[in-house]
C-alpha cells in the first residue's frame, strides 16, 4: 500500500495584539473618509461646508444666533461664522485640553450628547466639525466669548498651538475657516450654485435667521446673497409653486408633543402631475425620506378619504383614493425637530426614529381635517384633483394591462423598430436612442451588435410634463421606450429588470435635436429618476466637425476645439479649393445630424467605447431640476420666455 503523500505544512499566521491596528484621534476619518462624509467626490467635498453650517444652524435653532455668514474665498478656502455663544475655550475636565481643541480633534465630542447644550440639533454623533478638521489641509478656529477673541490652528487635524487669546472682544460667536485636503479630495472646486441652494433651503427652515453667502473667489468680483424668510416652510412651498396653477392656499401645520418633538408641515396642490416633497429632520435634508414621511403619507391618504366620504365627494361604489392618487400635484415640506434623531448613516439621508411617525400622523390627522373643514372650497378643489388622478390611474392600469403585460416585459414582444444586442447581461449592454430612421440606419450598420442596441424614434415624443400616464401609454414612441427598457412604469417600476445599464440619448446638434433631448430628459426625470440616480443615463456627444488636412483627419466637438486645431496646422495652409502637395487645403465638414455620418464615421466618433465622448446625466439638486423642467416644459409661457431670454446668449453650437 503506497504511503500517503505528506501535505506541506501550512505556515503559521501571526495573529495577536501586534496585528490589531488601533487608529487614534482622527486617524479613522482620514483612513476611511467615506464612512463619515459619504465619499470623496463632489458630494463629500460640499459635505464639509454642511457639517460646519449645521453647527451654526443648531445655535440658531437653540435661540442663540440670528446671523450666519459663509464666505467662499480664493484657493478653495471657506470661512463660516455665526454670532452664537461661541465654542467654550476653557480646559475640558476629561481631556485636560481646551474644550475647543477637544471638539475639533475628538470624535463623539460636542454639546449634543446629553445635558442641555442643545435641545435640538442636526449633528448626529458629534463628529461633524472634527471630521472637517481631519479632512482639511488646515483649519483655523476663532471664538469670541467671555470678553475675548481666541484662536487655534490645525493641520490635517493636528493642533499647531494651544488655544490663545488674541484680543479683547465684546462679541460672541465662532468662525471656522478651512481648506480641504488635496490628499483626500481630487477636486476642490466648490459649486457656487450648490452652496447657494443648500443655504437658501436652510434659511427657509430657520425663519428669522439671516444667512449671508459671499463668493469672493475672484478678486474684485465678489457676489453676495442674503436669505431671510420669516414665513418659514409656508413661504418655501409658495416658492416651489411659483408659476403653477394652485388648487388651494397653503395648509400649514405646526404641533409640539411632549416638549421634545415638533412637527411642521406645509402642503399645497397644483395642476402638476408630479409630486414635490421635501423632508427634513433637525434641518437635515432627508433625501431618502424616513419615518416622518411614512407618517405623513399614511395620514394624508386617510384624511382625504375620510373627508371625501363625509362630504359625498366619493360615492359608496367608488374605490378609495390611494397613496399614488393623493401624491399627484402635491407640493409639501415636512420638517420635524427632536432630541437625538436616529439617522441611517452619517450622511443622514434617511430618518429612522420610530416615534416620530406617530407624532406626524397625529398632527396631520387632526390639523389637516380642521383645515379641510374650515376651507371647504379649497378642500373640494383638492378632492377633485386627486379624484381625477384616481380616474387616470385606473385608465393607465387598463392601458398597462393591454400594452405592457402581454409578455412584453419578458422580452417576447419587443418593439419592431428595436435592433437589440445579443448580450443578455444588462451591465454589459447599452442602448442608443437615436433621432429618426436615417440616424437609426447608420447606427444599426455601424454598431457592435454584441452589446449595442439601437432604438430609433420617429419625430418628437410626447411632452410628459403635460400628460398623465394613461395618455403617455397611448403614444407609440413612449410605449416603445418603456417596453425596450423592461422596467415597467409607475407603481410597477422595477429597476432590477432594466435591460441596459447604459442608456444613451443621441440627437442632432440643431434646435430639433435639442428639443428631442429635452423631451427625453423630461421623460426620464419624471418617470424613471432611479435610472438617472443609478448613473445609467448618458448623452452622446458626436463631433461637430471633421477637419481634413492632406492625409490627416481629425474630429472636434466644439468651435473652440476647431479653432485650436486650425492654429496648429501650418499657417500657409489654405481653406479654399485647390492646394498642392506642399500646401494642402483644409477641408472642414460640419455635421448637422447623425444621419450625415456613414456607419464607419458614426462608430468611430460616437459609438466606439475607446474613442467616444459621453456626458453622464446626474441630478445634483432635484428641487432645482424640478423647477427648471416645470419652466421649460410646463404650460405657463411667461416664465419659459423669460428663461430663454436670460440664457439665450450662453447657447453655443446650435444651428436653427
Amino acid at each position: 500500500m503506497p504511503a500517503k503523500k505528506q501535505q506541506p505544512e501550512k505556515p503559521k499566521s501571526k495573529y495577536g495584539a501586534a496585528q490589531i491596528t488601533v487608529l487614534e484621534g482622527l486617524e479613522p476619518v482620514r483612513k476611511r473618509p467615506g464612512m463619515y462624509i459619504g465619499g470623496t467626490g463632489r458630494d463629500g467635498l460640499h459635505h464639509l461646508i454642511w457639517e460646519v453650517a449645521d453647527n451654526c444652524i443648531d445655535e440658531a435653532m437653540a435661540g442663540h444666533a440670528d446671523l450666519i455668514t459663509v464666505r467662499m474665498l480664493p484657493d478653495s478656502v471657506v470661512s463660516i461664522t455665526d454670532n452664537g455663544r461661541g465654542i467654550p475655550v476653557e480646559k475640558h475636565p476629561k481631556t485636560k485640553k481646551s474644550t475647543l481643541e477637544t471638539v475639533l480633534t475628538t470624535l463623539h465630542a460636542g454639546g449634543k450628547f446629553g445635558g442641555e447644550g442643545y435641545k435640538v440639533s442636526g449633528g448626529l454623533h458629534g463628529v461633524g466639525v472634527s471630521v472637517v478638521n481631519a479632512l482639511s489641509e488646515w483649519l483655523e478656529a476663532e471664538v469670541h466669548r467671555d470678553g475675548g477673541a481666541f484662536q487655534q490652528k490645525f493641520i490635517r487635524g493636528q493642533a499647531q498651538n494651544k488655544v490663545r487669546k488674541i484680543k479683547d472682544s465684546s462679541a460672541t460667536g465662532t468662525t471656522i475657516t478651512f481648506r480641504p485636503d488635496e490628499q483626500i479630495f481630487k477636486d476642490l472646486d466648490f459649486s457656487w450654485e450648490t452652496v447657494l441652494q443648500h443655504l437658501r433651503q436652510q434659511a427657509y427652515l430657520t425663519p428669522g435667521v439671516r444667512i449671508i453667502i459671499s463668493n469672493e473667489r475672484i478678486a474684485g468680483q465678489a457676489n453676495y446673497h442674503t436669505f431671510l424668510f420669516e414665513g418659514g416652510i409656508k413661504t418655501y412651498v409658495e416658492q416651489l409653486n411659483i408659476g403653477k396653477d394652485i388648487k388651494n392656499e397653503v395648509c400649514y401645520i405646526k404641533r409640539v408633543f411632549d416638549d421634545d418633538y415638533q412637527v411642521e408641515v406645509a402642503l399645497q396642490y397644483t395642476d402638476a402631475y408630479q409630486e414635490t416633497l421635501l423632508s427634513f429632520a433637525n434641518n437635515i435634508h432627508t433625501v431618502e425620506g424616513g419615518t416622518h414621511v411614512t407618517g405623513f403619507r399614511i395620514a394624508l391618504t386617510r384624511t382625504l378619504n375620510d373627508y371625501a366620504r363625509r362630504q359625498g365627494l366619493l360615492k359608496e361604489k367608488d374605490e378609495n383614493l390611494t397613496a399614488e392618487d393623493v401624491r399627484e400635484g402635491l407640493s409639501a415640506v415636512i420638517s420635524v425637530k427632536m432630541r437625538e434623531p436616529q439617522f441611517e448613516g452619517q450622511t443622514k439621508a434617511k430618518l429612522g426614529s420610530p416615534e416620530i411617525r406617530g407624532y406626524v400622523t397625529q398632527a396631520m390627522n387632526e390639523s389637516l381635517n380642521e383645515y379641510l373643514e374650515e376651507h371647504p372650497r379649497d378642500a373640494r378643489a383638492i378632492i377633485e384633483k386627486v379624484a381625477l388622478a384616481a380616474k387616470a390611474r385606473r385608465a393607465a392600469r387598463a392601458a398597462r394591462d393591454t400594452v405592457l403585460r402581454k409578455g412584453a416585459l419578458d422580452g417576447f414582444a419587443l418593439p419592431g423598430k428595436l435592433a437589440d444586442c445579443s448580450e443578455r447581461d444588462p451591465a454589459q449592454s447599452e442602448i442608443y436612442i437615436v433621432e429618426g430612421d436615417s440616424a437609426g440606419g447608420s447606427a444599426k450598420s455601424g454598431r457592435d451588435r454584441r452589446f449595442q442596441a439601437i432604438l430609433p424614434l420617429r419625430g418628437k415624443i410626447l411632452n410628459v410634463e403635460r400628460a398623465r400616464l394613461d395618455k403617455m401609454l397611448a403614444n407609440n414612441e413612449i410605449k416603445s421606450l418603456i417596453i425596450a427598457m423592461g422596467t415597467g412604469i409607475g407603481d410597477e417600476f422595477d429597476i432590477s429588470r432594466l435591460r441596459y445599464h447604459r442608456i444613451i440619448i443621441a440627437t442632432d446638434a440643431d434646435v430639433d435635436g435639442a428639443h428631442i433631448s429635452t423631451l427625453l430628459l423630461t421623460f426620464f426625470f419624471r418617470y424613471f429618476q432611479p435610472i438617472i440616480d443609478a448613473g445609467y443615463l448618458y448623452l452622446a456627444m458626436p463631433p461637430l466637425y471633421k477637419i481634413t488636412h492632406g492625409k490627416d483627419m481629425n474630429y472636434v466637438h466644439t468651435d473652440e476645439e476647431k479653432e485650436t486645431l486650425l492654429k496648429k496646422i501650418h499657417p500657409s495652409a489654405t481653406r479654399s479649393a485647390g492646394g498642392d502637395d506642399k500646401n494642402p487645403k483644409i477641408d472642414i465638414q460640419r455635421y448637422k445630424g447623425l444621419g450625415e455620418m456613414n456607419p464607419g464615421e458614426l462608430w468611430e466618433t460616437t459609438m466606439n467605447p475607446a474613442n467616444r465622448v459621453m456626458k453622464k446625466v446626474t441630478v445634483e439638486d432635484a428641487e432645482e431640476a424640478d423647477r427648471i423642467f416645470d419652466i421649460l416644459m410646463g404650460n405657463d409661457v411667461a416664465p419659459r420666455k423669460k428663461w430663454i431670454q436670460t440664457h439665450a446668449k450662453t447657447v453655443e453650437n446650435l444651428d436653427v
